[in-house]
């Protein structure tokens, strides 16, 4: 059988930012349920949440950049219309998330007059002004979009599989690192015949 490519990709930028935000974000979430479950380690996994934050928030202005100047490829067939407008949406919210997670987080340590230290004398300046009402309700919102982000990461898993196991079409093969070829199946080898 000869090869032919496979499914159309997303750009190799898109790919290999796709992954290092999820590897971040991942990271974050775990990080942050950590901090809110365990006092003894709170200082260390706070010292690792907040810069990684920023560089999610970073990591996020050149996705978002990257997004608008490379072509996206065209849905597979198997994804509905109705598909479509839910994936849509939900990508749309997930960047939203991206942005707005640590902004909050940022903001809410600002209202506290917290110091935000990236690294040793690197600070970020404050964002908002010092206000224990505005932290509280910083801190509210923080925790109730990590839960949401935590919800749309496995909505966008559990899409993925679907089509990974159940359909079989191909679509996680689009967003992998590398190029990706398959082999034709014996209907298309008979029909190139």
């Amino acid at each position: 059988m000869n090869a032919v490519s496979g499914p159309p990709q997303f750009a190799w930028s898109s790919r290999v930012l796709h992954w290092l935000m999820a590897a971040m974000v991942i990271a974050m979430l775990y990080i942050g349920v950590g901090m809110m479950a365990s006092l003894a380690g709170y200082h260390r996994l706070v010292a690792v949440h907040r810069p990684l934050g920023i560089a999610v928030l970073a990591l996020a202005v050149v996705r978002f950049i990257n997004r608008r100047l490379m072509p996206l490829p065209d849905f597979l067939p198997t994804v509905s219309l109705r598909e479509r407008v839910v994936v849509t949406w939900s990508e749309r919210l997930l960047y939203a998330l991206m942005f707005a997670q640590p902004l909050v987080g940022w903001g809410m340590l600002s209202a506290e007059r917290y110091p935000i230290v990236l690294v040793d004398a690197l600070h970020l300046p404050p964002i908002l002004p010092h206000s224990l009402r505005l932290y509280e309700l910083l801190r509210t919102a923080h925790t109730v979009l990590g839960y949401l982000f935590f919800a749309m990461l496995l909505a966008h898993l559990s899409g993925v599989l679907l089509h990974t196991i159940v359909l079989r079409d191909g679509l996680l093969w689009r967003m992998v690192p590398w190029a990706v070829r398959r082999r034709r199946t014996r209907g298309e080898e008979e029909r190139v015949r």
